[in-house]
């Protein structure tokens, strides 16, 4: 089972699917390494770029349905 496959049936999480037009998405790169991992992550945490590392929330809370 290919890793984009996991993350579909596990978190439901469409990594093939373009979110915005609903087209096909080619991955072009997976990278695995750690230390290369962490060397871009720090470089962009670095860079002022707005929306990057959005603030942490709760997930919405589910209305209860009343049972009358």
């Amino acid at each position: 089972m290919r890793w984009a496959q996991r993350l579909k049936r596990v978190f439901q999480v469409d990594v093939e699917t373009c979110p915005k037009c609903g087209g096909t998405v080619k991955v072009l790169a997976c990278i695995e390494d750690p230390p290369v991992i962490d060397r871009i992550l720090t470089h962009l945490a670095n860079k002022n770029l707005p929306g990057l590392w959005p603030e942490s929330r709760a997930p919405p809370k589910q209305r209860a349905t009343l049972l009358q």
